[in-house]
């Protein structure tokens, strides 16, 4: 199978961005499935229903959230009657909607998808997502009804999504961070032929601080002090992420390839 996966769309920017060069990279690539992170869509802060409809309009097959899941009120109503988005497994017991779901590929092959959220350096306390992934893992295992299995870890902290491509190694095609908005240079196949990428970056503009305009976040740092919100910067975005190419029959990763389509940063594809 062949399959992309963008990291957090950052704003009118990543939208548009989407929008626009998403439908050919689907057919240029010949992409049987498409996961895109959303949890930034809307003004920085979340995915309302409007704009996940976008995203999936534009191509994707589903949507990950994250931390800021429910920022856009409207999310607690839409995610219920839209199971192609996906909020974190250990977001709280009591969260309407699902963190794993097993989806049919264009090409007819089953796709089980999951998120999960960190639990170092983040703002609030979420479950262990370890525990929380690992029943999943055991229900649908790589191979077999699943064709392949993508996990989204969505955290802070480098080593905490490493443990977790360790931990998924041989059990998951493709296991990627989302949530600092900078994609790193370690795409690799783990010894047991999972992809591997420790952040996928952002759908946005790079001339910016992480996505936000740079005025805001710059005032802080230097002076401490805050003078207004955070607003997403609006220059041209690039799409950033990962895609993989599995094996038909293990489910396992047989290449990687880091994208950067538009924008500022260096391209790269497949």
């Amino acid at each position: 199978m062949r399959l992309l996966f963008l990291g957090d769309v950052m704003g009118r920017a990543g939208r548009a961005a989407i929008r626009e060069h998403l439908p050919r990279l689907r057919a240029d690539w010949r992409l049987d499935f498409v996961v895109v992170n959303g949890e930034n869509a809307t003004g920085g802060m979340g995915l309302s229903g409007d704009h996940a409809k976008l995203i999936l309009e534009a191509g994707a097959d589903c949507v990950t959230l994250g931390d800021h899941a429910f920022d856009q009120k409207d999310m607690m109503q839409f995610i219920g009657g839209e199971p192609r988005v996906l909020r974190p497994l250990n977001f709280a017991k009591g969260a309407p909607g699902v963190g794993a779901r097993l989806f049919t590929a264009q090409n007819g092959k089953k796709v089980l998808v999951a998120q999960v959220l960190g639990q170092v350096f983040m703002k609030r306390p979420f479950d262990d997502p370890f525990s929380a992934l690992e029943p999943v893992l055991k229900t649908y295992p790589l191979g077999g009804q699943a064709a392949a299995v993508i996990v989204d870890m969505h955290c802070e902290a480098t080593s905490e999504k490493m443990a977790m491509g360790q931990f998924c190694d041989g059990r998951a095609s493709l296991v990627v961070g989302t949530h600092t908005h900078v994609p790193t240079a370690d795409a690799q196949i783990l010894p047991r032929g999972t992809a591997y990428l420790t952040d996928a970056g952002m759908c946005g503009d790079y001339d910016s601080v992480i996505g936000m305009d740079k005025a805001e976040p710059m005032r802080r740092f230097l002076t401490g002090m805050s003078s207004g919100r955070f607003t997403p910067a609006a220059g041209e975005a690039t799409l950033s992420g990962l895609f993989v190419e599995t094996d038909d029959r293990t489910g396992q990763a047989r290449r990687v390839v880091m994208v950067r389509d538009g924008g500022r940063l260096q391209p790269a594809a497949p």
